[in-house]
């Protein structure tokens, strides 16, 4: 009966170590499980991060290409507005010129008719100057302004001519959209 017994009990030992080896096991298994979740998660998080930086770089790239979008197409429309300005600059000697031929006073008919020839061509300079947005600054009896006049010379002012007024013009003054070509030269009552 000993044996019997002893082999009941060494049944039971065995019944109880499979048990225990099984939790063991069920143990481990849940440990692999959770270290490999931990892993999963940390690799996820990983790959979350190159994700957030990418999607930083690319928010970044898009956003400096449309900058440099804006910025070509201000200059492209930049240099159609202010395309005839180098063109002008050339033009306003001539047109100069023109106006001080007209200035002359002529005894006859002949040299009537060339003015009037003359006065046609510095009108048809003046039509496309217009056209292209050049424009004369004016500048007789108004308040001189440092960014559109230069003044040459001054003079004392008076009740006709009030401080800081142009009082007579030397030069005419050009200028394109609202860049000045030329700047008017004046005499300004000081």
């Amino acid at each position: 009966m000993s044996e019997k017994k002893d082999v009941l009990q060494k049944e039971d030992s065995v019944e109880t170590n499979d048990e225990e080896l099984k939790e063991a096991l069920a143990e481990k298994s849940v440990d692999e499980e959770i270290t490999e979740v931990v892993e999963e998660l940390d690799e996820l998080a990983k790959a979350q991060k190159v994700a957030s930086e990418w999607e930083d770089k690319f928010i970044r790239a898009h956003a400096e290409m449309q900058n440099i979008q804006r910025h070509s197409r201000e200059e492209r429309e930049k240099l159609i507005r202010f395309r005839s300005q180098d063109l002008a600059k050339k033009i306003l000697p001539a047109l100069d010129n023109l106006e001080r031929a007209l200035a002359i006073e002529v005894a006859n008919e002949a040299d009537e008719s060339l003015k009037k020839g003359i006065q046609m061509v510095q009108e048809s300079l003046v039509q496309a100057l217009k056209e292209e947005g050049v424009e004369e600054v004016k500048a007789k009896g108004v308040k001189f302004d440092p960014t559109l006049h230069m003044a040459v010379q001054t003079v004392e002012a008076t009740d006709e001519h009030p401080a800081q007024t142009i009082v007579q013009i030397l030069q005419k003054g050009y200028r394109l959209q609202e860049r000045v070509l030329r700047p008017t030269m004046v005499v300004v009552a000081n």
